[in-house]
C-alpha cells in the first residue's frame, strides 16, 4: 500500500512541475543573488538524467541541426535547446525557477563565451542563483526539456504555448513541428 502512495505522489509532483512551466502564472522572475562568476564546478551541458561528459576542449558547445521544425540550435551532443516566452530579453535572470527547473533544466557552460558552430545569434551567459553560468542566445536563457531523451528529439516544441525551439539566428521557432 505504501508503494502505491509513493508512486502516486511522484506522479502528482511531476504533473505539478510540468504544469507550473506550461503557461498561466506558474513562474515568476527572480533576481540572481550576486552576479560574479567565481570558480564554478565542472558541469556538463547534457540534460539532467542523461549520461554526461564534458564537451571536449575546442569543440562547439552549441551548433545547428536539421529537425522536423527546420534548422534549430542543439548542444554538442545534439540535444535540442528551447526558449521560454516568460523570460525577459537582457534581464540577466531566468523566469524558470522552482519546480520549472525540474522539467526544463538550464543549458550550462563553464565558459563566458561558449563556442558555437553555425549559430549566428549572439551567445553569452547569465549567472544562475547557484552561481553557475546559463547559456543565452540574443539575451534570452536557453533550456533543455527532460522528455527529450535522444539527440534530435523536439518534444518540448510548443509545450504550454510558452516553450519554443531556437533557430540559428536566435529566434523562436513557433511553427508546429511535424511528427512529434
Amino acid at each position: 500500500m505504501k508503494k502505491q502512495w509513493g508512486i502516486g505522489l511522484s506522479v502528482v509532483a511531476l504533473a505539478a512541475a510540468l504544469t507550473g512551466c506550461g503557461g498561466g502564472t506558474g513562474t515568476t522572475p527572480t533576481t540572481a543573488a550576486g552576479t560574479t562568476s567565481a570558480s564554478v564546478p565542472a558541469e556538463s551541458s547534457a540534460p539532467v538524467g542523461t549520461s554526461s561528459s564534458p564537451v571536449p576542449a575546442g569543440a562547439a558547445e552549441l551548433k545547428t541541426a536539421s529537425s522536423a521544425a527546420g534548422q534549430i540550435v542543439v548542444d554538442a551532443k545534439g540535444m535540442s535547446v528551447y526558449f521560454f516566452t516568460k523570460d525577459v530579453k537582457d534581464s540577466g535572470t531566468s523566469a524558470c525557477t522552482g519546480a520549472c527547473i525540474a522539467a526544463w533544466p538550464p543549458v550550462l557552460t563553464e565558459s563566458a563565451a561558449p563556442a558555437v558552430e553555425g549559430v549566428t545569434g549572439t551567445v553569452g551567459t547569465i549567472s544562475t542563483p547557484e552561481g553557475k553560468k546559463q547559456v543565452t542566445i540574443n539575451g534570452l536563457p536557453v533550456y533543455y526539456y527532460v522528455k527529450d531523451k535522444a539527440a534530435g528529439d523536439i518534444t518540448g516544441q510548443g509545450v504550454g504555448n510558452v516553450w519554443y525551439l531556437v533557430d540559428p539566428a536566435g529566434g523562436m521557432v513557433q511553427a508546429a513541428a511535424g511528427g512529434y
